[in-house]
Order: C-alpha cells, then structure tokens, then sequence
C-alpha cells in the first residue's frame, strides 16, 4: 500500500502541480487508484478464477464438486473481493479524513457481511441440486440443519451489522440477548416446532421428498414436492399444490404410498353388492349353460351347489390365471354379511402394475369382465331404484 502512496507522490511530481491543489489531486488519485484495484480484482476472479475453477470441476468424475462450485456460488463470492481491496485502501486513501474514512469502513464492512452471508445462502441453496427425485433420512436432516443454519446466520448477520452501525462489540450485543431469548422463542416458535417434527418424520422413516402421500384433512393426495422447516409442498395429481406444516402430519394422520411403491403389487379392493332374488340352487337349466359356456366341466358341479358359490369359485379361479394379477400375493373373493342393499362379495387381489393409469385401466378391464359374466350364474347385481 505504500508502494502505491509513493506512486502517487511521484505522479503528483512529475506533472508539476504544486500549491494547495496537492492534497486534492492526492485523494483523487488515490481513490482512483483504488477504484481501478478493485475492479481488477473483481474482473480477474470473474473472468480468470472462475472459468479455471468450473474446467477443474467438470473435469473430475465426482458431481458434487460441479453442484457445489457452480458459477452461482462462484460469482457470488467474487463481489467480495472488490470490497476487501477497498477495506484494505481505505486507511491509504483517506488517512487525512478520518471521519469519511469511518464512515466508508463502516459501510463496507457492512457490504463484506451481507454478501458473505449471501454467497453461504446460495452455497445451501447449490446443497438442494444434489438431491434426486426422492430425500433420503440423511438428506432431510441435512436440509432441515441448513434450515436452522440459513436462520442462525441471517440473524448473526442482523447482529453483526447493527453492532457495526452503532460502534459496539458484537459480542456484547449477544450477550445482551439473554433478556430477550423469551421474545425469540415466540417469534421463532414455528420454526422450532417445524424442526422437532421434521426430525420425527425423517427419524422415523415416515416422509421422504418424491413420496406419495396422502392427507385427507388438508385435501391432499400427490407427491411431495418440498420440506422444509415450517412446511411441506405437496403437489396433487391436478397439479394443484396444497402445504402443510410438519407439525400438521405428526399430529394427525396422513397416508404414506411408498409401501405400495416398493412392493410387488398394488391392491385392489372393490366390493359389489347381488340381488338376494338371484341367489338359488343351481337347477339343470343353469348347470348346462355354465357347462356349455365352458365356465365348468362335467361332473365339476354338484347337485346342491348355489349359483353363488360357483361365481366365487370361478372368479378366484379367472384372477389366479390372469397375466396381469400377482398370484404371490393375497388373493380371494370372500363374502360379508347380508344388508338391506343385498349380498356384498368383496374381490380383493393385487396388481402387478402399480403406476396410475395403467392400474386403472387394468383394473377396469377385470371389473367389466366380472360384471359381464354375472347374469350366466343367474346373477344380478343389486340396484335401488328411486320410488315411483
């Protein structure tokens, strides 16, 4: 820095001004001298150190070090490098001026902070670009962590520049917090509470970001798009986006789908209701039709076998042997008690296929096929009609 002052002196010199105009030329020089300092540097980290920075990155096989150090995070904390020249020129440049000099201290001292917090900002924020579609429990507690952290330094941030504002040590600011800790537990209450269930819900294993859930008391049935502290992003199948609070799943229950995901099924579960009228021992008009339909063979139906009875066996016997149906699972057709609306038959069994439209559209396929072969057993699905 004094190199530079002599260099000053020795152009002030050398173009021959002399009298009172010297101080001013000095400190014009001077400033920019400093201003052209820490624009070089600024260019130079921007245009030199970064482009190195993202070669050496994309040429390592590691992705982390290419989210990490991306040119956000990078560029970012080159707005700090001019700032930190100008700190280090101020008492050179304005050492005939100490009150300026204070103040430009102060305001860059203030700059420095703001943009470092700003940069560790954009640095968690790079953090989130490593995560794929689903979270694991590490990966939430690291974001909820981060979370806690964002807080914690913006308020440390806060802090540190109003102690810069009013000349105090930070340190006794923060000592002086003890009186108002009450004050931030309120203010920062849902944070707190949205941390102690966002541990609950990873320690326990029971939400992941990319999970199908479903919450009926917030109208929410989709997959979680986001959580954070004090939220949780849902994105319903209309695309609709509904947001709970962690506090709001731990307390009351909600439907987690990532069981049915990872197994080799998903359930069917559909219950019909049949005409008591329909239901009677198969008489030898009925026998030959079911034989001649090719529904049983001769001698497969016994004389005091009920028409129902024979449905249940063959549905069984038609789910068993459909492609589509895993056999290795829970599979029947079993019956409920009687009600005022007729006979319930409950046709429970898994498809292999677990994605949306697919599991609908096979699942329709199987429910028409055991609608349409209903009356051939003499059959008849149950029907209220309106009164006349």
């Amino acid at each position: 820095m004094e190199n530079i002052k002599i260099w000053v002196e020795n152009l002030i010199s050398m173009m021959g001004i002399t009298g009172g105009s010297i101080p001013v030329i000095r400190h014009i020089l001077l400033v920019l001298a400093a201003i052209i300092l820490s624009a070089l540097a600024g260019f130079i980290c921007k245009k030199v150190l970064v482009p190195v920075i993202l070669k050496l990155t994309a040429k390592t096989e590691a992705k982390w070090d290419d989210v990490l150090f991306n040119e956000r995070v990078l560029v970012s904390a080159c707005h700090i490098v001019p700032a930190i020249v100008i700190w280090q020129l101020l008492p050179l440049v304005f050492y005939q001026f100490p009150v300026v000099r204070e103040l430009l201290a102060r305001i860059t001292a203030i700059y420095i902070v703001v943009m470092s917090v700003k940069t560790v900002l954009v640095f968690f924020n790079a953090i989130k670009d490593l995560e794929g579609n689903r979270r694991s429990s590490k990966q939430q507690y690291l974001f909820s962590f981060i979370g806690v952290l964002r807080l914690v330094m913006m308020f440390f941030a806060a802090i540190i520049v109003v102690a810069i504002i009013i000349d105090r040590d930070p340190i006794k600011l923060f000592a002086g917090l003890g009186a108002t800790s009450a004050v931030l537990m309120l203010v920062f209450q849902d944070t707190i509470k949205g941390l102690v269930a966002g541990i609950r819900l990873t320690s326990n294993d029971m939400l992941h970001k990319g999970d199908w859930i479903t919450v009926p008391k917030a109208g929410a049935n989709g997959i979680v798009e986001e959580m954070t502290l004090t939220t949780v992003k849902i994105r319903n199948f209309d695309n609709t986006i509904v947001t709970v609070t962690p506090q709001t799943l731990v307390d009351d229950s909600f439907q987690n789908w990532i069981g049915m995901q990872k197994s080799q099924g998903r359930r069917v579960n559909r219950r019909v209701y049949y005409d008591f009228r329909g239901i009677r021992i198969v008489d030898d008009a009925l026998r030959e039709q079911l034989i001649s339909k090719k529904y049983f063979k001769e001698g497969e139906i016994k004389p005091d076998d009920v028409n129902m009875t024979l449905y249940r066996r063959y549905v069984e016997d038609y789910l068993r042997r459909h492609p589509m149906v895993n056999t290795n699972m829970t599979l029947m057709v079993r019956q409920f008690e009687a009600t005022q609306a007729g006979l319930p038959l409950e046709f429970y069994f898994f498809l292999k296929e677990k994605s949306w439209v697919e599991y609908e559209h096979q699942l329709a396929e199987i429910m028409d096929f055991i609608y349409a072969i209903t009356p051939d057993f003499g059959l008849l699905v149950y029907e209220q009609y309106p009164f006349q």
